[in-house]
């Protein structure tokens, strides 16, 4: 089983936190799953398809360091987690496409 590991850190100056939420800015899961994409195309050169699960546990705040891991899970299935100092705050299964 092959995989892709990748540090993310989503800066406090991003777009998408001044309104999520303001005053305690929180980094959105949508923008967790533009990071699964970016590993994806750096991984194996695929674009994200369909995200077919996608669970988020904890928050990630702005300027905090989290790990991204990619495991191949049968045909064109992708397991990702999210973790931060051992705590996972996001998982799924996604497919990727040409």
């Amino acid at each position: 089983m092959s995989g892709f590991e990748r540090t993310v850190c989503i800066e406090s100056g991003h777009p998408a936190l001044p309104g999520h939420f303001p005053g305690q800015p929180l980094v959105p899961g949508v923008i967790l799953l533009e990071q699964v994409a970016l590993g994806l195309r750096a991984w194996r050169g695929q674009r994200l398809g369909r995200v077919l699960e996608a669970k988020f546990m904890a928050p990630l705040l702005p300027d905090q360091r989290a790990l991204l891991q990619l495991r191949e899970a049968g045909a064109a299935r992708i397991r990702f987690e999210i973790q931060r100092d051992g705590l996972l705050l996001a998982r799924g299964t996604v497919e990727g496409t040409a």
